[in-house]
Parts: C-alpha cells; sequence; structure tokens
C-alpha cells in the first residue's frame, strides 16, 4: 500500500462521507491536551490537522493556529466546523492545504510546533529536523508517533506499513545544544492491544 496524497485524501473523502458522526466526536489528542496545559497560548503550526480536532482545541483555548494538512476533504470539513464554532474561533485559524513530504514552516516563528501521528514519506530525520526550524526560541516541538508494532503482543498495529516518528528518531535528530528534551517516551495506547504512541516534547533553548 502506497501512504501517498491521493490515498490519504480518498480515506478522509470515504470517511466524512460515511462516518461525519464519528469523526465529529473525535476529541483532541490527550498527550498535547496533557503535555502544553503550562504553555502560554502564542503562535502554533498544526502540522498533519486532518479533520482539525487539535486545532479547533488550541484556537479555542487562545491559539493563533496555522493549520496544514494535504488532504482537502479534511480541510474543508475542519474549516466548515471552525467556522460553525464563531468567528472569534475561526479568526485564531490559518488554512494551508500543503504536502508536509516538501513543505517547510517559516523559520522560528512559532512558539509551538504539533506533528501528531504524520506517516513520513522520506526522511524521519529530515522531516523533524524541518518542523522543528519552524520553532522560535523558547518554543516548543511536540511530536508523536503511533509505533507500527505493538511491543507487548508482537502484533501490527493500525499503524502498520507505515514510518512515524519513534523516540529514538526524533531525539536523534535534534541538535541537543538547541533543543532540551522535556519528554521523550514511549506510551501504552488508550485501548489495549493498539501498541503504543511515541511522544517527544522539546524546548528549544537557542
Amino acid at each position: 500500500m502506497t501512504y501517498d496524497r491521493a490515498y490519504w485524501e480518498g480515506l478522509w473523502a470515504k470517511t466524512l462521507r460515511e462516518h461525519p458522526d464519528k469523526v465529529a466526536r473525535r476529541p483532541p489528542n490527550a498527550h498535547l491536551i496533557t503535555e502544553i496545559a503550562s504553555l502560554r497560548p502564542g503562535r502554533v503550526l498544526d502540522a498533519g490537522c486532518g479533520h482539525g480536532a487539535e486545532t479547533l482545541w488550541l484556537a479555542a483555548h487562545g491559539w493563533t493556529v496555522t493549520a496544514v494538512d494535504f488532504s482537502a476533504s479534511a480541510l474543508a470539513h475542519a474549516r466548515s466546523t471552525a467556522e460553525a464554532l464563531g468567528p472569534e474561533i475561526a479568526a485564531r485559524i490559518t488554512w494551508v492545504e500543503a504536502d508536509l513530504g516538501a513543505w517547510t514552516p517559516p523559520r522560528a516563528q512559532f512558539d509551538l510546533v504539533v506533528c501528531l501521528y504524520v506517516h513520513v514519506a522520506g526522511s524521519v530525520d529530515e522531516t523533524v529536523r524541518r518542523m522543528a526550524s519552524g520553532v522560535a526560541p523558547g518554543g516548543a516541538l511536540l511530536m508523536v508517533g503511533h509505533r507500527p508494532i505493538d511491543p507487548a503482543t508482537g502484533k501490527p498495529t493500525a499503524a502498520s506499513g507505515q514510518v512515524q516518528v519513534s523516540v529514538e528518531s526524533a531525539v536523534a535528530a535534534l541538535d541537543r545544544s538547541a533543543w532540551e528534551l522535556v519528554v521523550a517516551e514511549e506510551r501504552p495506547r488508550a485501548i489495549a492491544g493498539t501498541g503504543v504512541d511515541a511522544v517527544v516534547l522539546a524546548k528549544r533553548v537557542m
């Protein structure tokens, strides 16, 4: 299977057409809510925003969000949802249709860069460095990946066949003279048998 732009656009279009109610009920990511609770709202990049659950949560909590995804269907759904929540939230969000495999954020422009469960088409190291380049000094980078194999059972997870960020790959990609690791650990997912998430939160110190 090729996890390219056409694949994800087709999946989002089908999911939003057949199960819009389930998508609407998906909560924002628990790791995001936990790890940024102490951060002061500022400018945030939601890289790979999908249907916008995290983007909407961030905007509702005072962040100014740049939300990037390459699925036009997912972005249309997210934009519509934001507008339904009212002009105050919608005005805090800039939607960008772009491929994270090639798109580079404006350098050092964000107080927070979030990249959750993004399938990496190329080099993980390069992707981590490219997303990290958008973080301003004093800002933070939060990356979460779903491991393709459940270490407890040895069985494939829903991310099987994908390349996602791991703790090892993210830590190796960050220059330790410029970054302070706040969190770098694997955490069991809420549903038994679905494996673990790699969670990395780093602060840019220079």
